[in-house]
């Protein structure tokens, strides 16, 4: 079922989420359920638990080619469970992000170029992936909504974060 997404200054969206305990059960499988069901209506590259209030470590994410994302690369459709991430290089590189929490602007935001990440599909089996480029900064976007941290909270110049439609005029870009 496609959820309403959390907006920014919900006080819900900067709040640690609870790792997952129980895997298997009915209400997870409800919640992956409705997260895909609602990162695909929005059209988004993930959506993280809280996004539609429920305080789990949970998020999915992916994105094949598209025309609201022209520069990259695919990302295989992941479920992650009570993931941890682990740069394995200190470089950072700037890249404009969107987020459905977040509708109509975008910023600059630095991440990890290269990192590790684990955690746990929705069956249990390990996942453990090291990951770059956009695939990287998917996945911390995504992880950050777990920690209660939103996109602006990492960027460096406020002068880089604004109205979509303002800093790309004619252009159609994706929110998340």
């Amino acid at each position: 079922m496609i959820k309403p997404v959390l907006k920014m200054g919900d006080p819900r969206l900067l709040q640690v989420a609870r790792r997952v305990e129980r895997l298997g059960s009915p209400e997870l499988e409800e919640l992956l359920l409705d997260m895909r069901d609602t990162m695909t209506a929005l059209n988004g590259a993930g959506l993280a638990a809280p996004q539609i209030g429920v305080s789990l470590r949970v998020v999915i994410f992916g994105v094949e080619h598209s025309s609201r994302y022209p520069d990259a690369e695919s990302v295989p459709f992941t479920i992650l469970i009570n993931p941890e991430l682990t740069p394995l290089a200190a470089e950072q590189e700037e890249d404009w992000e969107g987020c459905l929490s977040i509708p109509g602007m975008r910023g600059l935001v630095p991440r990890y170029t290269h990192l590790r990440y684990q955690g746990m599909d929705a069956t249990g089996a390990p996942i453990d992936r090291t990951v770059t480029g956009f695939h990287a900064r998917v996945v911390q976007h995504e992880c950050d909504h777990l920690d209660g941290i939103l996109y602006p909270m990492r960027i460096d110049d406020l002068r880089k974060f604004g109205y979509t439609n303002t800093l790309f005029p004619g252009q159609t870009i994706a929110d998340d």
